[in-house]
This record gives structure tokens, C-alpha cells and sequence, in this order.
């Protein structure tokens, strides 16, 4: 969603103001439905000192969010993914973290599928990595949009398309205030107890109308109808709603793009070692001589295999690759496991770009990365 955030000023910057930037770039209702992204621990409506982001949460980065006097950590991973049956503060890790977290009123808050499916989200980030052009989402999502369809009379139709539109209607890609408007006539009586905007009670009316369509995401409806209505200047609102199958352009998993010059195998996974900065890959090989087109998917993403194919893919990155996606995608394409951490860590430093910029005005309050990494599996070099 586009939204004008240059250079927020608040005198009390919250931790809320800071999450509702966030989720304008990546909301929580295009993350897959069975993750817990959003506020993990804490309270939203503390007074914002700084600013900590990581992969992971870890002992050491709470321990590095009290040393920097931080008490807002982003994480793309949720600390909190399955149930807890006890806050168990002697034995259990995650226990002894959110003891900690209050203990310091820190808030936690994590976007993780959701970023993800952004724009220039996670899997953006590593193809950019890449040095990838031409990008577009792997797969987009769909059916979560509906057509809203209004009748406004023409004297307010700018003041209800722009109600419509500041609340998120009208996103089409990189084109905003998307709509489609069509003269009519509209008629209509008044009732005794009515109190019409034109006319007169009780009296067949006509007016001049123009039948207003905008594409809305599903999970802005509500908010966008309300607007709607507040700006419409009839006592009652004449709209449709129409649900669509359509891909949203605005949303989606993975991302395919092209290498600037056509590269060998042996060079690609030299560049891929080199961009990443990695010392070790698993691949299966493909058939092609040269790689050209190249998806991508920051994080597991086996099952975006056929997605690749679909799309002409010489090479797909990704991570947690088991061992019979492997053997299904030999021979058909270049599939690369470049690992988890490994593949998805570039968000961090996206979020603390954006982050920064939203808080330029604000320059008390710092945005750092954690120091170190999170990363728990080790590579045994012999």
C-alpha cells in the first residue's frame, strides 16, 4: 500500500506509530493464515526510545536491546510461533526471553510471512543480492480482492474516489488511484421519515450519477467502506461488492528476474557463493548451459518448485530443500539450497533503510542491527 510517511514527526513517537509503518509496507492479513505475526510481546503504546532488529530472537539480542537501552525489537521470525502451555522461566528459553522482555518493558514485534509476500519484502531482497532485473512476484496471491462499486452524484464524486482511495482502494501495481467511472442516471423517493441530499421526500427523483469501480484488498474493506460512506453525501449509500479470482499484483511469494549477461552453472554458483557471502550451497543440476532467468524465495520454499518451472526458470534459490525435491527437480532446472538464515537476512537491512527514513525527524531515536548473527546451524569444515 503507498502511503506518505517522509519523515514522520511525532513528539512522543510510539512503538505503535513505528508498527503502523510497517504493516503499511507489509500487513499482517497477507500472512499465511496459520502465522503469528504482530505484536509478540509488550505493549504497543510505549513511548519509543530505540530500536533493535534481527532475524531471530536470541538471549544475546535481548541482551543487546538492554545494552543499547532499545526497547522495540523487530524480528522477521516470531518468538512465539506455537503455543506456549507455560511460561516456564527455569527450564524453557523462550520463557526466560519474555521474562526478560517485561522484566525491561521491551516490546517485541515480529513480521514474518507477511513480509515475506511484500513488495520489496524478503525474497526481493535476496534477488537484488543477486544483482537480478526485470522482477516480479514468483506467484502472486489471489482471491483476496473485491470490486467495490458505488453511485455518487457528480458533484462529489472527486470527494468520495478520494476517500476511497486515501484508505487503500485503487492499488493496482505501481499505479495508485486506480478507477473507472461511468455516467448514469440514478432514481429514487424519499420516504416521509427521509431526508434527502437532492430533492424532495416523497417525490420520484433523478439525478445525475457516475457508477464508481475500485479494486479494494479484502482486509481493507471495512475501513474503506466506512470512508465511503463518511464522504458519500446521500442518506442512504447505493454500492456492490463483487468478489474476484484475480492475482492481486500487489501481493505474492517469490520472485523471478533476469541476470543483466547469461552466466555458466559453475559462474552462477560462484556469483551466488559470492553475492550471499556463503561458503557452502547444496544444488542438483539443471539442463540449461547458460543461466539467464532466476527465481528466488528467501526461506523455505520447496513448494514454489513448480512455480519456477511454470515460469521458464533456468535456476531457483531457495532453502530447506529435501532430498526428493532435489531428485524431481534434476534435469529440469538449477535448484540451489543456499540456506535458511542465509537466504533471508537482507530483510533486516531493508527494514532498518525504511526505518530510518520514517524517523528523520526523529534522530533521538536509533535503529540498529543486532551485531552478530542468529544463525544456529554450523557449518564442520574438516
Amino acid at each position: 500500500m503507498h502511503f506518505n510517511y517522509r519523515g514522520a514527526f511525532f513528539f512522543d513517537m510510539l512503538c505503535k506509530n513505528v508498527i503502523y509503518y510497517l504493516e503499511s509496507w507489509a500487513p499482517k492479513e497477507i500472512a499465511w493464515e496459520r502465522d503469528n505475526v504482530g505484536l509478540q510481546v509488550g505493549s504497543e503504546n510505549r513511548r519509543l526510545k530505540n530500536i533493535l532488529l534481527s532475524l531471530d530472537l536470541t538471549t544475546s539480542v535481548v541482551d543487546e536491546a538492554i545494552n543499547r537501552n532499545c526497547n522495540l525489537i523487530i524480528t522477521h521470525h516470531p518468538a512465539l510461533f506455537y503455543p506456549l502451555h507455560k511460561i516456564d522461566t527455569e527450564n524453557d528459553r523462550t520463557s526466560k526471553m519474555i521474562e526478560r522482555l517485561l522484566k525491561n518493558n521491551i516490546t517485541l514485534y515480529s513480521a514474518h510471512t507477511n513480509l515475506d509476500m511484500a513488495k520489496d519484502g524478503v525474497s526481493f531482497q535476496l534477488a537484488n543480492k543477486l544483482k537480478l532485473q526485470n522482477l516480479n512476484f514468483l506467484r502472486n496471491l489471489s482471491g483476496n480482492q473485491v470490486k467495490l462499486v458505488v453511485f455518487v452524484p457528480a458533484t462529489h464524486i472527486n470527494q468520495v474516489a478520494d476517500a476511497i482511495h486515501n484508505h487503500g482502494g485503487g492499488i493496482i501495481g505501481e499505479y495508485s488511484h486506480c478507477s473507472f467511472r461511468t455516467t448514469g442516471t440514478g432514481t429514487f423517493m424519499g420516504s416521509v421519515s427521509s431526508n434527502p441530499a437532492i430533492g424532495k421526500k416523497g417525490k420520484l427523483e433523478k439525478a445525475e450519477e457516475i457508477k464508481l469501480e475500485i479494486i479494494v484488498d479484502s482486509f481493507r474493506l471495512s475501513e474503506v467502506i466506512s470512508a465511503m460512506k463518511h464522504a458519500h453525501p446521500y442518506e442512504e449509500v447505493a454500492y456492490d461488492l463483487y468478489p474476484l479470482k484475480n492475482e492481486n499484483v500487489n501481493y505474492g511469494m517469490g520472485v523471478v528476474g533476469e541476470l543483466s549477461t547469461p552466466m555458466t552453472t559453475n559462474n552462477f554458483l560462484m556469483h551466488v557463493t559470492t553475492s550471499l557471502k556463503i561458503k557452502n550451497l547444496r544444488y542438483a543440476s539443471g539442463t540449461k548451459q547458460r543461466i539467464k532467468k532466476v527465481a528466488v524465495c528467501g526461506g523455505s520454499g520447496s513448494e514454489l518448485i513448480p512455480d519456477a518451472l511454470k515460469n521458464q526458470a533456468d535456476a531457483y534459490i531457495t532453502a530447506d530443500v529435501k532430498y526428493h525435491d532435489f531428485q524431481d527437480a534434476e534435469g529440469k532446472l538449477l535448484l540451489i539450497d543456499a540456506g535458511h538464515y542465509e537466504t533471508e537476512i537482507f530483510c533486516v537491512d531493508e527494514i532498518q533503510k525504511r526505518l530510518r527514513k520514517f524517523l528523520i525527524n526523529n534522530p533521538k531515536i536509533k535503529v540498529f542491527k543486532y551485531w552478530g548473527s542468529t544463525n544456529p546451524v554450523i557449518f564442520y569444515n574438516n
